[in-house]
């Protein structure tokens, strides 16, 4: 496979991949591949789901590819996969279940909890009645003959609408996920990758972005470390800066200025990255081939802010000529 980068105004830019263009490549390409029509349900909680052209395409197939070869090469995964779904996907679930808010139908999950909600056996047997079209169609209508038998109903067609109508689906993207053997590591370390397949709640702090990187000073009692101290301490209250105050700056538009990733990957990020103090330009550079940002050495912490604000803000994309 052969990627090519160009700049904002489409020319190719020319560059030794020594593993910074492959994160931000893997990187967008997961952010992309979570909006595939192959996908649906919740953002951070997707099913597979059938679609014809995806499938002529063979498009389940080459995203579970691009999955395996991302984590694989020390890239991102889709981190966007039900958590019923994934445990179901690696084997460890026989039995497949996942409530009634997961369907992205409203049709169908309004008849699911009217069969849920259904406080006797009369009511159950015309609610049923009234949804035997839909139940037929997935093989699970039946004569109701007790009020618990509503609990199989519903289970057996939540089985039937993420699983059994998108097995095929479902088959192809596991063969894609064996690219270089990655479906059986996920298959023998299921928890070892959740966080990668899987949405997590931990959110990026200032406290873990600052502890990623490795400060290199100048000389002990030299003036020039004086001032890298002074500019550390403008670094760490801008962190925190950027974490409270929620506007159009997120650190992990910083983690990926400096890294090309957007999210700390769970076996860290190598080689670790390096924060380096310069004086030749007032805004922050990075080189996310050797992972590393260059922070300015300013005189005010609000001049300090203000540069790293538009460096920051500014950067996505390759350089003008």
């Amino acid at each position: 496979m052969m990627v090519k980068f160009s700049d904002d105004v489409g020319l190719a830019e020319e560059a030794i991949d020594t593993g910074g263009p492959t994160r931000e490549f893997l990187t967008l390409l997961m952010e992309a591949i979570r909006t595939r029509r192959i996908f649906e349900g919740k953002d951070y909680a997707k099913y597979l789901t059938f679609h014809s052209k995806a499938a002529d395409e063979n498009e389940y197939f080459y995203i579970g590819r691009m999955i395996a070869v991302s984590i694989v090469h020390g890239g991102p995964g889709p981190c966007c996969l039900s958590p019923n779904f994934f445990m179901y996907l690696v084997g460890k679930d026989k039995t497949f279940e996942a409530p009634i808010d997961d369907i992205p139908d409203e049709e169908i999950k309004k008849a699911l909890l009217e069969i849920k909600n259904a406080t006797s056996l009369s009511e159950l047997q015309v609610i049923t009645e009234k949804h035997s079209s839909m139940l037929q169609t997935a093989g699970c209508y039946r004569f109701m003959r007790t009020l618990e038998d509503k609990k199989k109903v519903v289970a057996d067609y939540i089985q039937w609408y993420f699983i059994y109508r998108n097995h095929l689906s479902i088959q192809s993207f596991r063969e894609g996920l064996a690219t270089l053997d990655f479906l059986n590591a996920l298959e023998q370390h299921p928890s070892l990758f959740f966080s990668f397949m899987c949405y997590t709640e931990t959110r990026l702090t200032a406290d873990l972005l600052e502890n990623i990187f490795h400060v290199q000073f100048g000389p002990p009692g030299s003036s020039r470390r004086q001032e890298e101290t002074r500019v550390l301490s403008y670094w760490q209250d801008y962190l925190l800066s950027v974490e409270e105050r929620n506007g159009s700056l997120y650190l992990e538009d910083i983690l990926m200025f400096a890294t090309g990733l957007r999210e700390i990957p769970p076996a860290a990020i190598q080689p670790k990255p390096q924060l380096l103090f310069q004086t030749t330009s007032r805004f922050p550079v990075a080189d996310v081939c050797a992972i590393t940002i260059k922070i300015p050495v300013l005189h005010s912490y609000e001049d300090f802010q203000e540069a790293m604000d538009y460096g920051i803000q500014n950067s996505p994309g390759f350089g003008l000529p």
